[in-house]
């Protein structure tokens, strides 16, 4: 061999991993992505499918609930399986069943004619969200050096923002498109305006899911050139190939050091009682433990539900129409911005420092929001023994004209637009409505005990025969009164305020992309002793979303029942727990092999 082809070899040796990780982290992100548009995209299709579907589908605020939640829910399903899933069939296996997964969803969510095809296509989509989750901040810590495991954490962090900003876009899109629409119809009779509006908003919802297509496609064609994980490779047994996978990812001269501490932290076939460590054992206990206790205090600030109602937040905070989806467009862009500045700290400051900070933020943050939120609805007129007496047992009928909006808050000013909220129950049944003065579609408020009352379904059966009940009971709704819970009419809060709470979230959102949006992923994967990593991380993000799907299908309820300022109150608390977890719990691993940190916790 020449001196000038030995120069080629080695230079084809040192940028050969450099490009393989590249590839690696592109993928990865794209991973990411798709993760982000599964949190994201129900944003901007909720104000029309709340428009179109309780009317055409009698769709309650408790399954409008459970259609956002239902992505959660779908990755606290596929969590409990992705660990054993990624042990089975590879990493790489498992990321392209989730790509398949989440094409899948698409058509089926928007080809939806009914509330559960919908739920099942948003389902699908979180399943294929909850293995994404696991197994691809999993295949990062598994393949990259220590000196870049921040980064690709931060890079799957940096996508899935990016997929939030997507999302955010499409819907503020197709937000204009129906403002354009609206303002198109106001000359067109009654009914006419309505089927027209109507078919606007149904296009626009079913066409925001549709654009979701090529990111899901794209994925999984990525992920075919991926080579497997060398600790996967290594715990098989399989050395050469876990070898040639070290190859692409890490410098030559590591590549046997890296090798060697792989087999010594897999167990031999010999030693029976390493194969039989359990999550629980004393020496995983704590950093299991430790693991689900950051997964679980990340949710329980209520991102994944700020972001996914972050519209409708806005709307009710203040800001009209397409207004509110720009704001949401500006968050999810701030979010995205704030992944940069955490890419570039994570493995300078470490993972301690950005989680106090960000925890800390947070709290703030969200304390600020609900004291504005309080402010606004101190001042509303409770009108509820007003509408119970104009009730029926069955239902209730009111004409919403200038005249009477006047008369139900009490003042003389046609100008100010006002909000009449109405918290109701047929037996176990409860449902909210929330109507403006100054929407077309807000000419009457009608409750009828066939659109809130809903049969058992298979689910509900079910439980029903198991003598679990679960879920109220249609028979005995069936001839319960209606019941108005509570009413309340005042003033829609003014564009200053929607802004004042747009400032709050958005810095609530700076510093949870600075501090747990990334760190949570690197909390998930590197107190993980490599035994149990897995399954492990499995439980912790089933945790993780257990905790985010019950927010979110309680939140509409919640906020319906008990205000705005309620909800955020409860994740104000929740983010100085976390504070303290951060401060005085968690150990600093940054710039520590995996090895490393476990035997630390040893």
């Amino acid at each position: 061999m020449n001196d000038a082809s030995a120069v080629m070899l080695v230079q084809a040796r040192v940028a050969s991993p450099l490009w393989q990780v590249r590839y690696l982290l592109f993928i990865a992100g794209m991973g990411g992505l798709l993760y982000g548009i599964d949190i994201g995209i129900i944003a901007g299709a909720l104000p029309c499918l709340e428009s179109t579907a309780s009317v055409s589908w009698h769709l309650t605020s408790q399954q409008l609930s459970f259609v956002v939640a239902a992505v959660l829910l779908g990755s606290v399903l596929s969590s409990l399986f992705a660990g054993a899933i990624a042990d089975m069939i590879g990493r790489r296996g498992a990321m392209l069943l989730a790509g398949v997964l989440f094409t899948l969803s698409i058509p089926v969510m928007a080809l939806a004619s009914g509330y559960v095809p919908l739920l099942l296509g948003r389902l699908l989509q979180g399943i294929s969200g909850g293995l994404i989750g696991v197994v691809v901040p999993l295949y990062l810590a598994e393949v990259l050096s220590p000196g870049k495991r921040g980064r690709g954490a931060a890079m799957f962090q940096l996508l899935l923002t990016v997929g939030l900003v997507l999302a955010a876009l499409i819907g503020l899109y197709q937000a204009h498109v129906v403002d354009a629409a609206t303002a198109s119809v106001q000359t067109l009779a009654g009914d006419e305006q309505r089927r027209l509006l109507f078919e606007v908003k149904d296009h626009a919802w079913r066409t925001i899911f549709w654009s979701c297509l090529l990111p899901g496609l794209v994925f999984s064609a990525g992920v075919m050139l991926l080579t497997e994980s060398p600790r996967w490779l290594a715990h098989r047994g399989r050395i050469a190939q876990a070898r040639l996978a070290l190859q692409r990812t890490v410098a030559a001269e590591e590549v046997e050091s890296t090798l060697r501490a792989m087999q010594v932290q897999t167990p031999s076939a010999g030693n029976a009682n390493e194969n039989r460590d359990s999550l629980l054992s004393r020496r995983y206990a704590w950093p299991f433990l430790l693991a689900c206790l950051i997964l679980a205090c990340t949710q329980a600030t209520g991102i994944n539900s700020v972001l996914a109602y972050a519209v409708t937040i806005l709307h009710q905070a203040g800001l009209p129409g397409a207004v509110a989806n720009g704001a949401d467009v500006a968050i999810k862009l701030l979010n995205a911005v704030m992944t940069v500045v955490a890419l570039l700290l994570v493995d300078r400051k470490g993972r301690k420092f950005l989680l106090m900070l960000g925890s800390g933020g947070i709290a703030l943050a969200l304390l600020s929001a609900a004291l504005l939120f309080l402010q606004a609805e101190r001042g509303r007129l409770d009108i509820r023994p007003t509408l119970q007496q104009q009730a029926s047992a069955d239902s209730l009928t009111l004409k919403l004209d200038a005249a009477n909006w006047r008369r139900l808050a009490g003042s003389s000013d046609a100008t100010q637009p006002q909000q009449l909220t109405v918290s109701y129950a047929y037996g176990g049944f409860t449902n909210v409505r929330s109507l403006r003065s100054d929407a077309l579609d807000a000419d009457e408020l009608v409750i009828r005990r066939d659109a809130s009352v809903q049969g058992d379904g298979v689910i509900g059966a079910f439980f029903r025969r198991a003598h679990l009940n679960p879920f109220p009971d249609p028979a005995a709704a069936a001839q319960a009164p209606l019941l108005i819970k509570r009413a309340s009419v005042g003033p829609v809060p003014s564009p200053a305020h929607g802004w004042a709470v747009a400032v709050c979230i958005l810095v609530f959102v700076a510093f949870f992309a600075v501090g747990p949006g990334v760190c949570v992923w690197l909390a998930l994967s590197e107190l993980m002793p490599t035994r149990i990593r897995s399954n492990g991380m499995s439980i912790a993000l089933l945790i993780n979303q257990l905790v985010s799907t019950t927010i979110a299908a309680v939140f509409l309820p919640v906020v319906g029942h008990h205000g705005y300022a309620s909800m955020f109150f409860v994740w104000a608390g929740c983010s100085v727990v976390y504070f303290l977890v951060a401060a005085f719990l968690l150990p600093e691993t940054r710039g520590k092999s995996l090895e490393q940190i476990e035997a630390g916790f040893r």
